[in-house]
């Protein structure tokens, strides 16, 4: 199996739009559109690389806005089409994140990486899809990506689920300095800043906001008392949140970042 046979067959068993619209996983995507409205301007153009089924090319084609999305899985590609309604000026192709040949330079006002460095698992892949998305993007225009964070899985996953020792004998995790590492067949790759620090160094870009997307929203507790809020006290959440987001002192929490840059 090759990297797309072990995403399809994961992604046709699993609903990513249902996760973004439980209360935990709508503070990732509402923290994110946030971002994103900072930097839209009338008439942008907006490229979603790895768009999944599609969640916020919808939202932002809804809008108005024209969006071309890209997607590597054909159980996500479908679940898109499903999901278009009348009057969007959307696309989708399939297509993967390290090759954006079928995008000219300097094409997009805004370009959404909001999947891809989830799922490569070498320096060059995912330099190659920050490059490419960087190339497509114009002068001054803005990327976002989105990145899994370790720490947070290693807590939740391993220590509280009890997979600890689990993740060490495969080699996924160091026990002394606790990097993770993931192959294919494990289907996400995990982060730390300072990896995402080290992927951005020589790109000619300027970092706008590095962003804990859901913050302490996927801890365990925290997911069952976001469940049982009411709308009031979980719009109070959401602005508390979104005051603590770009922390770095909260950063390593958040089981999902974005980094945010502007094209030079």
């Amino acid at each position: 199996m090759d990297t797309a046979r072990y995403l399809e067959e994961y992604y046709s068993h699993y609903d990513e739009g249902g996760r973004l619209a439980t209360k935990h996983g709508s503070v990732e995507f509402l923290t994110t559109m946030r971002y994103i409205e900072k930097y839209l301007r009338p008439g942008a153009k907006i490229l979603e690389v790895g768009a999944g089924t599609g969640r916020y090319s919808h939202a932002l084609a809804q809008r108005g806005f024209a969006v071309d999305a890209i997607e590597l899985t054909e159980h996500n590609i479908a679940a898109f089409k499903e999901n278009t309604t009348p009057g969007e000026q959307v696309t989708i192709a399939q297509g993967n994140a390290v090759d954006l040949s079928m995008f000219g330079d300097g094409s997009y006002d805004i370009t959404l990486l909001l999947g891809p460095m989830y799922h490569l698992f070498t320096a060059g892949e995912k330099k190659q899809a920050l490059a490419e998305a960087i190339r497509v993007t114009k002068r001054g225009g803005v990327i976002f990506a989105a990145y899994c964070i370790a720490d947070p899985s290693i807590l939740m996953f391993g220590f509280i689920q009890q997979h600890i020792w689990e993740l060490v004998e495969k080699g996924m995790l160091d026990a002394e300095t606790f990097k993770a590492s993931s192959n294919p067949w494990d289907l996400f790759e995990l982060h730390r800043r300072e990896d995402i620090d080290a992927l951005m160094e020589g790109f000619s870009v300027e970092r706008l906001h590095y962003v804990a997307a859901d913050g302490y929203s996927h801890h365990p507790g925290m997911m069952e008392a976001l469940a049982g809020m009411d709308e009031k006290t979980f719009d109070l959440y959401l602005l508390y949140h979104f005051t603590i987001c770009e922390r770095a002192d909260m950063a390593g929490l958040t089981h999902h970042a974005i980094d945010i840059f502007r094209k030079r």
